[in-house]
């Protein structure tokens, strides 16, 4: 995946941001290429070497039609939320949420929301929740260029 300064990507865990430069640097006695990031959610830039970004995860923003399918996930309710320590569940989620996929990200808001209903979750369960949602708003938002309000809505109006 070859990036352009101004496009915009998805960093795993971080979320969407906007590609300002392609650099050069001598490191080692070697010239790297790397994207310069700036992630929108916080303003934390980062620098992803190019030959790297694949192994890192670093994506395109998903289509309007993969949307679909994320809020398709959302919508699922036949499924059997895992009966696991929150420590464990914790971790296994996180390990989605650092895969950088949208899908994964979905998986993990709409299984939070629906333990939510049943117990009540533990502050880093809620942590997680909110940093999923936020991922997905943003990048919701960006494929359908909607504001992110009206995204932010759509989804709690999936879990009302």
């Amino acid at each position: 995946m070859v990036f352009a300064t101004g496009d915009m990507a998805v960093y795993p865990a971080h979320g969407v941001g906007v590609i300002e430069a392609i650099e050069t640097k001598t490191i080692g006695g070697v010239d790297q290429s790397f994207y310069v990031m700036k992630i929108l959610n916080n303003d934390m830039t980062i620098m992803i070497p190019t030959a790297n970004c694949k192994n890192v995860g670093l994506r395109s923003i998903i289509s309007a039609k993969e949307v679909d399918k994320v809020l398709h996930i959302l919508m699922e309710r036949d499924i059997q939320i895992s009966s696991q320590t929150w420590n464990r569940r914790y971790r296994d989620y996180m390990d989605k949420i650092k895969t950088g996929s949208a899908f994964e990200v979905a998986v993990v808001l709409r299984d939070l929301y629906l333990l939510s209903d049943d117990k009540e979750l533990s502050y880093g369960e809620r942590k997680m929740m909110d940093t999923a949602r936020n991922l997905l708003v943003k990048e919701i938002s960006l494929a359908r260029k909607e504001d992110e309000k009206m995204v932010a809505k759509q989804l709690e109006s999936i879990f009302s």
